[in-house]
Order: structure tokens, then sequence, then C-alpha cells
């Protein structure tokens, strides 16, 4: 590829180049990365697991750094309307000229190793951010752990915010094997935050084996609302009062609390003042993005698994609509839509279906959708070719005071997005 190429151009070609979308494994990725020479990304490192919640603990880490003055970057995937989204340094998108220059860095030492679409991506954010000399780069797994490509680096700090059911295919049938693999971004006698109150013995198991340092909601620190929008955090010699977090849903306390252990478990200082802006501002796009037209409530969020659609449906009884909630569905046909559903139909009044037609060997039509929901809340929904027709639809049956739910993937929040966004 010539060095005017565009951006888009090489996101086409690593599309194009490997035969599979994923294809666990560090061997081919560290071979690679070795020959980049480009060291450790940042100062300090923390690597952020999780079935649900990483995102917005990504987010929540971040805006606490960066109160405190701290230079910081930032890894996370899938974008929504651009790629850029992906490798954030100093709270901005990195541009297409560094993005194509990394790409190019990688090409350049690349050889004969075959890498997926993902693994390229994670190398050219390591590129970037060795160069950026940051003091915390803030790394989000793709997709379990273990063999991921963000697990090429020795995290100070690892978090895992929740361990359910997702990706089975992959991890594992079962909380306990999927677990393990989360886990796998631990290291000896480094701290490894767990924001769920029970996680599966597999992961305590592993950070016992190897020696991490287990940091444990609802034992090792603890966090409860405290009233008039303020909650508490602590730990044994340790409290702070903080501000209730800018993300809605009841669900974005914890993250908020797994963020601070993680930034308390650092080797570095922290002011307090800095952890209550961060949580104060921290923001993340679709989750709970709130929009009006005409007096119907909008909220778009990437919601895609049971234990998601359950946070979802928590912050529906917690606020209800003045009127009735219509929910847009569109999910990938890897997906546990069944309970999905399940899980929001006591908060949803009205349903609408639709397909999704741009993810690949994932993609699916409304009509096969419909047909895995027989026996649902949803069986009879109406349908919709995309995202945008069911927007439409299900706005011109609202009426004012009713809210209408878009959600299912990242996928279905970007089409929203990208509707309610746009010119109009």
């Amino acid at each position: 590829m010539t060095a005017s190429a565009s951006l888009a151009d090489w996101l086409a070609r690593l599309e194009a180049r490997h035969p599979v979308e994923v294809e666990l494994g560090l061997e081919r990725v560290a071979a690679v990365h070795a020959r980049l020479d480009c060291g450790r990304p940042a100062t300090h490192v923390i690597t952020v697991a999780g079935t649900n919640g990483k995102g917005s603990t990504v987010a929540l880490i971040e805006a606490a750094a960066r109160a405190a003055g701290w230079r910081v970057g930032a890894y996370t995937s899938p974008h929504l309307l651009a790629y850029n989204e992906r490798v954030r340094i100093d709270g901005a998108d990195a541009d297409d000229a560094a993005l194509v220059a990394a790409f190019e860095a990688i090409e350049a030492v690349r050889g004969d190793t075959p890498l997926t679409y993902f693994e390229t991506g994670t190398l050219a954010a390591m590129w970037l951010f060795a160069r950026a000399e940051l003091d915390l780069a803030i790394l989000e797994v793709g997709l379990g752990g273990r063999l991921d490509a963000v697990n090429l680096v020795d995290a100070d700090v690892a978090v895992v915010t929740t361990v359910d059911l997702d990706h089975q295919d992959w991890l594992g049938n079962d909380r306990e094997a999927i677990g393990l693999e989360k886990a796998g971004i631990a290291r000896p006698w480094r701290p490894l935050v767990l924001g769920d109150d029970d996680p599966p013995a597999s992961v305590l198991q592993h950070a016992y084996r190897i020696g991490a340092v287990a940091i444990r909601a609802g034992s090792d620190f603890l966090f409860a609302p405290a009233g008039e929008g303020r909650w508490i955090w602590r730990e044994v010699g340790y409290e702070i009062d903080l501000p209730l977090p800018a993300l809605a849903a009841p669900v974005q306390l914890r993250n908020a609390a797994v963020a601070v252990a993680a930034l308390r478990a650092l080797d570095a200082d922290l002011p307090d003042a800095a952890l209550a802006t961060g949580i104060a501002d921290a923001h993340v796009a679709a989750r709970l993005q709130r929009f009006e037209q005409d007096g119907v409530e909008l909220v778009v969020d990437v919601a895609h698994n049971p234990q998601a659609a359950q946070a979802l449906a928590q912050w529906l009884g917690a606020a209800p609509a003045e009127g009735r909630t219509w929910a847009v569905y569109a999910a990938l046909a890897d997906k546990d839509a069944t309970g999905v559903v399940a899980a929001l139909a006591p908060a949803v009044d009205g349903w609408w279906l639709a397909g999704l037609a741009d993810a690949g060997a994932r993609s699916q039509s409304a009509e096969a959708l419909r047909a895995r929901l027989a026996g649902s809340a949803a069986e009879c929904a109406p349908v919709a070719a995309d995202v945008g027709g069911a927007l439409a639809a299900v706005l011109a049956q609202a009426r004012p005071g009713d809210r209408v739910l878009v959600f299912g993937s990242f996928h279905t929040a970007a089409a929203a997005l990208a509707r309610l966004q746009g010119p109009g």
C-alpha cells in the first residue's frame, strides 16, 4: 500500500486480509510487537476485562486520571461511528494521519506474519501510546483476556468488571470457564480488581495460584449511596465521599467503584479531588445516551446480553417514563436474544424488531430475529429492515411522554446515533 493511502484504504485492507474475524492467541502478534520495538505504552498500565461495564470503567478511570493532570491514553473497542474512537490520547481521538503512520510502521516489520483486524489495531495503539509519553495507558480487552492481543502488556493493575455468559463459542459455556479466560490478564504479585461480589471460583483460584492480589468488591472495598447525589467508597484505612456518576443507570455506581479501586491499587498518588471530578465528568457514547424528539424521550444503549439487559431493566424501573416504553431491538445472530427480551419484558410496553445487515457473518434480519423469539414478549413484534426504519415507525406511533429504547449491539447503537445526530 502506498504512503498516500487513506485510513479508509487501510481499514478496508485489514478487513479483507485476514480470513477470520477472531483468532485468539499471542504468538503472532507478540512476534510483530517485538519487531516494532515500541516498549511499554505508558509509565502505568491498567487492563480492563469483563462481560459488561468495560467501556464505562475505562472512561471513569481515564477521566479521574486526566483530572489529576496525568497524560492518559485509552484503547477501546469496538467503535461506534469512526475507527478513530478506539485510540484516545489526552481525551482526543487519534487522527487519520497518526493511525495511518502506525499501520505503516506495523506493515514495515510484519513480514509474512498474518494479523487480524483487531490485532493490527492493538499494535497501532501500542505504537502511538509509546510515542506519546503517557503517564497511564488503559487497555480494554476485546474478547476474553488470556489470549487477547492487549494481554501482550504486563498490566500494573488488572480489572475484571463482571463475568457472565457471552461469547461462549470462544470462552466456554459457564461462568467458571469464562472467568478463567478473563482472569488471564492478571500478573503475579500485582493487583487484580474484581467487580463481582461473588466472582467465579476459577478467577480466585487463578489469582491465588499466580500470587496476584485479588481486590474484591463487597469484601476488600465497599460502596453505597449516601443520599443527595452522593455515595461513599471505602477500604481499610480510607474512605471518600463522592458525587454520583454522570453516567446513568444504577449499575454505573459499581463501575465507578471498580474504577476507584483500580486507581487506588496503582503505585501512584491520585488526589481525592481528581477522583471526584472524574466520576462526575466521565461520559461514554451509547450508554443510556438520551435524545428528545417532539416530547418523546429516546435512549440509545449498546446492551447486547442478558446481564446488560437486566441492568437496563433496573434503570427503566428506577426512572419510569410518563407514558409508554417502546423498545427497538436489533441483535447479532450469535447473541442470546431470548434471554435479553426476558430480562426487559416487564419494563417494556411494546416492541419493534430491526435487522442488521452490516455485521458480516453475524448479521441477522428482523424476520430471523423474530423467529428466534417465539414464545417471548416480542414474538409478535412488527419488524423493519433496519434500525432507522424501526425507529421511524415507532416514533410515528409514540406520543409525548413516551420513551423509546434503542438497543441490542454496537451496530444497533451506531445506526441509531447516525440517524439521531445526523443532519435534520
